[in-house]
This record gives structure tokens, sequence and C-alpha cells, in this order.
């Protein structure tokens, strides 16, 4: 691998880092929520086109499944993009599993307000999925733990993907340096 390569690497897994600590804070309040960086935003934006999409694909099997496949869709689409992609290049793990994470942080803000119902949906007259799922259950009251834990894992998935992109990153670096310094016979 090539140094300008490992830079280039080292810079997206330096981006990926700042966007995960953006995660761990200013992603959590609401309040702060408009501050994330736009890149951020943009993987927002496309979770969302996808998860719309997972209520329409998931619609034929009733009702309940068609409230948890908008969510459910987020968290897949993702998780199918680290299997395809890991097939042909484990380094592109970092970055499909980053992905993978934020979705499902993403998802576990949505179940954390479902008693509240302060985020703004796609439209006025839509109704909030988690808050439809967790009355359907009678689960309302735990639906700030049961997004603690899928808040949890996300970042586990996030830190996890970041691990292995150093890990990619000092076995290139090592790798790049031995070549250079090895001596000429």
């Amino acid at each position: 691998m090539s140094i300008a390569k490992i830079i280039f690497y080292l810079l997206c897994l330096l981006c990926v880092s700042y966007f995960t600590l953006c995660l761990m804070t200013d992603y959590q309040n609401a309040g702060t929520r408009e501050r994330i960086p736009f890149p951020m935003w943009v993987i927002d934006t496309i979770d969302l086109f996808i998860h719309e999409a997972g209520h329409f694909f998931f619609s034929i099997f009733g009702r309940f499944v068609y409230f948890l496949g908008g969510s459910l869709f987020q968290i897949l689409l993702p998780l199918v993009a680290v299997i395809v992609f890991a097939r042909s290049s484990l380094r592109s793990l970092p970055f499909t599993l980053y992905w993978t994470g934020q979705s499902m942080v993403n998802v576990s803000v949505y179940i954390a307000d479902a008693p509240y119902q302060h985020l703004r949906l796609i439209s006025r007259h839509a109704l909030h999925d988690w808050h439809w799922l967790m009355n359907s259950m009678g689960a309302m009251e735990y639906s700030e733990d049961l997004a603690g834990v899928v808040n949890f894992l996300g970042l586990a998935v996030c830190l996890a993907g970041i691990g292995l992109g150093i890990y990619f990153l000092v076995k290139d670096g090592i790798t790049y340096f031995s070549e250079r310094t090895a001596p000429v016979a």
C-alpha cells in the first residue's frame, strides 16, 4: 500500500472516530443534534430513506412488522453491506461497521423518544413507530431501557470498526516501512 493510501485511510479513520464521538455526545440530545457534522446529517438522511423503504418492504407481514420494519431495515441494510463488502475486501469493514453502528444509535434515539414523541417525523400526520410498537406491547416504560441497549450495541459496533481500522492501519504502516528499510540483496 502506498503512503498516500495509508494517509487517506488514516484521515478517514479520524473522521469516523470524530463522528463516533459526536454519536456519544451531541447526537443523544435533541437540543444539540443540529450541531452534528454535515456528513453525519447526510448519513442520517440516507438512513431515513432506508427506514421508510423498510416500511414498504415489511408491510406485507402485518401492522406490527410494518411499524418495526423501518427500524429493522435501517439496521439490516448496513449489516448486509458489512457482509457483502467484507467478502471482497476486509478493509471496508471499519466503515461499513461504523454505518451499522451509527444506524443502530439513530434507531436508539427514535426508541427513546417513544414516550415523549418530540422528534420531528416526515409528516405531521405520521405515527411514531416506536410509540405505536411500545404501546401495542404494553411496554412503554421499557422504551428507554431498550434504547439504552440498542445505543450501547451501536456504539460498540462503531468502536469495533474503529479498532479494526487501527489494526489495518498499523499493519499497513509496518508493511510499508519494513519494505522501505529492508536491505537490498
